[in-house]
């Protein structure tokens, strides 16, 4: 949401921790040293996904197994003749392609300049309500006027789900509303 990824954890529906990769495992690991939750959930804010990391051992244990990263396969590239069925824009894409529009190769340039157009990245609202919907999905299902207030995320109801989250638990309402900060109207909150 703000340049760097950030995830959330909630035990049994209150909000544990919501922070950087490392600070929610730290955070996370700590309470499950000190108790066994009912139920554990962590969320990726910037898609709304529910995510699984696995807390034994120790803290930096945990870490290093979080955020190790895989050596890369391949070269990078496809070979010739292969066609890529998936075109992924990103803001950096676009950064680039503004240093230098002279490398690009025309059809790179037409498919940037499309995806800006349509808005698409990662301050566009759609992408923002979605992360929501993923993450009442995971944690609300089970919430008093559950699919009301989903009809009402995506019909931009912001009066409507207020009311109807109202019932809900403090910790996942207040969360879903943090997610939804970037489109909703600071009034209607």
């Amino acid at each position: 949401m703000n340049g760097e990824k950030s995830y959330s954890a909630f035990a049994d529906a209150a909000h544990l921790v919501t922070g950087t990769l490392e600070e929610m495992l730290r955070k996370t690991k700590e309470y499950l040293d000190q108790q066994n939750p009912g139920q554990l959930l962590i969320f990726d804010n910037d898609t709304g996904e529910q995510v699984d990391y696995d807390f034994t051992g120790t803290v930096s244990q945990v870490l290093e197994r979080a955020t190790g990263r895989e050596p890369k396969r391949g070269p990078g590239r496809p070979k010739l003749g292969v066609v890529s069925r998936e075109v992924s824009l990103l803001p950096r894409h676009w950064e680039w392609l503004d240093r230098q529009p002279q490398s690009a190769s025309a059809t790179i340039r037409r498919l940037i300049e499309a995806a800006r157009k349509n808005g698409l990245g990662d301050a566009d609202p759609r992408l923002r309500i979605e992360a929501a919907g993923r993450f009442m999905w995971a944690i609300a299902g089970n919430c008093e006027n559950f699919e009301e207030a989903s009809r009402a995320l995506y019909a931009h109801n912001w009066d409507g789900l207020r009311q109807l989250t109202d019932g809900w638990p403090q910790d996942i309402r207040e969360h879903l509303f943090w997610m939804l900060k970037s489109v909703v109207v600071p009034a209607t909150l």
